[in-house]
């Protein structure tokens, strides 16, 4: 017979949602069936996905939150009389956040009812290849139909299990945001961008926090001129603490407190400390356990366990589609998924035919400086053009605001990485500062536009700006990625 509905997503988070509401928007049938299973230590949320409850939204909040201290401090400088010392109240802040989270919650429910998108709050399985079977949390069972499918169920921290006492004392992102109160002294192992994010606001509401780093941080991000390493250094001369080249071998829990082992592999030695909270950031897996793609024939990468999928997003399976962080090769971002999603409703219903382009998306890590950046790596540049066609503009710079407050600027710094040859257009463009999403995202546009750095010299600068700074970059490392950075 007749499936039930034009469209189904298996997964309400930013790309889900964006597609079904896209596609009821053409005047479809569209339902989206999401489920949030509880963390390990029992936190569980709403629906929005991961950006919405326990990534971006959250994490901006609480890093406002210490860019304020940061203020408060310089405030004195400028002439304001603040009592000292100024004190931060975790609960407080915790509440706020969690109810703006909550608003969201409601408000994208409310859109779905709106625009008669069928919501059911279950969990979702493949039983045939047009038929998912709803679980709810009381077991109640649901078989739902549609002649297409979209996956868009995200990802879930991993756990490092061969680690003892990881599991059973350790908490992932997806909790921290939902404390009730402050996690206190907390060590966060492993250098993912997450964990340089949480380290660096919980060290500016004024706590004891740590960061253990095996290797280098930021992987993934630029690394040529150290500049994964500035961002490092900036949190280091502002509190936050670094084991370096260690790794943790287990976790204990003491009476109030957990006991955490290491091994130092450049002193050959175990060491030993209590923390009040251990905070794993070691990436996050494919949600894909409960969703029976096997059933259906639908392809997963065997050592990501992410979903393979074609230009257009289709699986191995015509009519299965998937999108967002799910999907293999894809940049884990809130704006490619919402993107991702609205072109594919689009191209179902639409009649369009425009793909999802995915190069020269600009992104930025949350730490206390910020860092942004968009299109190519220097090392990417490198492999992909020649060591020898790569030109790289650089300068370190002081912003404004950081005179009078005598703040240290040694980490604010910009690259931009040029092809060589005749207009020398842009490939990539690193920036180490505050606001560093703003900056980025303006200039995003002109090097998706395919922008020169003749262009961008001749660009008149916003003065007195941060952002300005990149329209006077004149310094130049010819090549290689031994060169030593000199800056202005």
């Amino acid at each position: 017979g007749k499936n039930e509905y034009d469209l189904l997503v298996i997964g309400g988070g930013s790309g889900g949602l964006a597609c079904a509401k896209e596609a009821a928007q053409f005047g479809r049938k569209v339902a989206v069936l999401d489920y949030v299973e509880p963390s390990p230590q029992g936190t569980s949320w709403g629906l929005g996905g991961t950006c919405v409850n326990v990534g971006c939204i959250p994490k901006k909040l609480m890093h406002q939150a210490a860019l304020l201290g940061g203020a408060l401090k310089d405030a004195q400088r400028y002439g304001w009389n603040i009592a000292q010392p100024v004190h931060h109240t975790w609960s407080v802040m915790a509440q706020a956040v969690q109810n703006y989270v909550k608003s969201l919650n409601w408000g994208h429910r409310v859109q779905l009812q709106d625009k008669k998108v069928k919501y059911f709050n279950m969990k979702g399985s493949f039983s045939g290849p047009h038929t998912v079977r709803g679980l709810t949390k009381a077991g109640k069972e649901t078989i739902v139909t549609a002649d297409n499918i979209v996956i868009a169920t995200g990802g879930r921290p991993k756990y490092p299990t061969h680690i003892a006492g990881a599991l059973e004392y350790g908490i992932t992102s997806d909790d921290l945001f939902w404390l009730k109160e402050s996690p206190g002294k907390t060590l966060t192992p492993f250098v993912f961008n997450v964990s340089l994010e949480c380290a660096g606001f919980l060290t500016g509401i004024g706590l004891d926090t740590t960061v253990m780093m095996r290797s280098i941080p930021l992987r993934g991000f630029d690394q040529a001129s150290q500049m994964a390493s500035l961002v490092t250094e900036h949190m280091e001369s502002y509190g936050t603490k670094f084991l370096k080249r260690c790794f943790p071998t287990k976790v204990e829990k003491l009476e109030n407190r957990l006991q955490v082992t290491w091994k130092n592999t450049d002193l050959g030695t175990e060491e030993t400390e209590s923390f009040d909270t251990v905070m794993w950031a070691v990436g996050r897996a494919p949600d894909t356990k409960t969703l029976n793609l096997e059933t259906v024939g639908v392809k997963t990468n065997s050592e990501t366990g992410k979903i393979i999928v074609d230009a257009s997003e289709a699986t191995s399976v015509p009519h299965i589609y998937a999108i967002g962080d799910i999907t293999e090769g894809r940049p884990e971002l809130t704006p490619t998924a919402i993107a991702a999603g609205k072109l594919l409703a689009q191209r179902l219903f639409g009649h369009s035919s425009e793909l999802m382009d995915y190069d020269n998306v600009p992104t930025t890590v949350f730490t206390p400086l910020e860092y942004g950046c968009v299109g190519l790596s220097e090392e990417a540049a490198v492999q992909c053009h020649g060591s020898d066609n790569i030109e790289v503009f650089h300068a370190y710079y002081k912003p404004l605001e950081f005179t009078v407050a005598e703040r240290d600027a040694t980490q604010c710094y910009m690259k931009m990485v040029c092809l060589r040859e005749r207009e020398q257009r842009i490939l990539g463009l690193h920036f180490i500062g505050p606001n560093a999403g703003e900056v980025i995202q303006g200039f995003a546009l002109g090097v998706k536009c395919g922008a020169t750095y003749a262009q961008l010299m001749k660009t008149v600068g916003i003065h007195p700006t941060c952002a300005e700074e990149v329209t006077k970059l004149h310094i130049t490392k010819r090549s290689g990625l031994d060169a030593t950075v000199t800056g202005c």
